[in-house]
This record gives structure tokens, sequence and C-alpha cells, in this order.
């Protein structure tokens, strides 16, 4: 199908579908509940992009690390958000299945500029600590791996969508459990205030800590919901997934 074929109606997220934001007490709750919940059985494509990224900026968490985890971590939802627009210029004379698809390409936005909005912070904090990053793993190496993740989603999902579903709700996974024990190992970020570069769009924090483990729910959100869609991978059995805290 030509790009001229794709139908370019502009879809409007729906703010009811952002992830939940969190009191202090909330965020140290959800953050205990990650540390007390075991990962995810990794499959073997997860398990080769985590190596990847641990070969390329090591296994020690880092703000530096979780920018290009922030980086790789949009791409899915971008597929899935392609392969929406092509189901919905195939199916639109269907009025009830294109709200459907619709549905799904909304909720698809709304993660993807969640992530987004993880990306812009996370890049913030390395600038104000003045954390160095070269041009080949910081630039290049992270566009290289979000193109090659990018085919591999769109492509399991045109075969398969269950196991892309499964794949990102095993990446939110890893990226939830690290965030969480990112903050457990550094109790000095307790006491360092959020600067609020993005506190307009992503919302106000106590401290860095409370703001990484508000972004670390955010992941666990995206994670249910990816399961929740595994349940209904089909763009016809589109709807929106529950939220829990």
């Amino acid at each position: 199908m030509s790009i001229a074929e794709t139908v370019e109606a502009p879809v409007v997220p729906d703010e009811t579908a952002q992830p939940p934001k969190l009191s202090p007490d909330e965020l140290r709750r959800a953050q205990a509940r990650s540390l007390d919940t075991p990962r995810m059985r990794y499959s073997l494509l997860a398990r080769m992009l985590f190596r990847t990224v641990d070969l390329v900026y090591g296994r020690k968490r880092s703000l530096v690390k979780f920018a290009m985890l922030e980086f790789i971590a949009r791409v899915p939802y971008q597929a899935w958000e392609r392969m929406g627009y092509l189901a919905l210029a195939r199916r639109r004379r269907d009025a009830g299945l294109a709200r459907r698809i619709i549905d799904r390409i909304e909720d698809t936005r709304v993660q993807q500029d969640n992530e987004q909005w993880h990306l812009l912070i996370m890049e913030d904090l390395v600038r104000r600590q003045g954390l160095r990053q070269s041009f080949l793993r910081h630039r290049l190496a992270p566009w290289i791996i979000s193109f090659v993740n990018y085919h591999i989603s769109w492509m399991v999902f045109l075969v398969k969508p269950t196991l892309s579903y499964r794949l990102n709700a095993e990446f939110e996974d890893h990226a939830e459990h690290e965030y969480m024990l990112f903050v457990a190992e550094h109790p000095e970020l307790e006491h360092q205030p959020d600067p609020g570069t993005y506190a307009e769009r992503y919302g106000s924090y106590g401290s860095i800590a409370d703001l990484l483990r508000q972004i670390g729910h955010d992941e666990r959100t995206h994670k249910v919901d990816s399961l929740a869609n595994v349940q209904t991978p089909r763009f016809h059995e589109a709807r929106r997934p529950g939220r829990t805290a």
C-alpha cells in the first residue's frame, strides 16, 4: 500500500488513557510492589535486546543508560501506530471496526507520547549532571538499535500481534524493575529536587527519586496494557485496557 492510500485523519489522544500520577506515599508503595514482583520470564528476543544494550552501555544502571532505553522504548508504539493506520485505510468503510481501530491507535499514541516525555526528562537529568555522551554510543548506536527494533516490532505484529505485545510487555517489565532498583540503590536521590523542566506536562515531584518512581510506575502501566492487548491482539477486538496502580 502506498503512502497516498494511507488514512491520515488526525487522532486525538484520550487523556484518560494516561498513566495515573501518584502521590509520594503511593509512589513508595508502587516501588515496593515492583521490587516484590518477580520479573517476567523473558523471551529470546527480549534477552537479546537487553544483552545488546548491556554490551553497548554496560550492565550498571545509570541515567545515561535509561535515556538510551527510553529512546528505544518509543519504537513498538510507533510501529503499532503505523499498522493501525494501514488497517484503518483498508477497513474505513466499516464504521464499527474503524472506531475500534482508532481506539487502539489513540492508546498507542498516548503511550508513545508518555515514553517521549520519559526520554526528554532523562536527557535533561543527564545534561544537568554533566554526564558525557559520545556520538557513537549515545547518538548512532541507539538509532541503529531502534531501527532494528522498529522493523522487528511491525514484522512480528504483522505475523502474530500477540508476540509483539508480549515482547513490549517484557521490555516494559524490565524498565519498571530497573528504575525501581536504581532508586533503591541511590538513596541520595531522595534529597535531590526534581528540576521540574517538564512539570507543566508531566507533573512536579518532591525529589528525583519520586520522579524516577513515577517513570517506573508508568512502565508498569504500559506493561499491563500490553498484556491486556495480548488477550485481544487483533484490531477488530480493540478495546481500551483497564488501568491498575
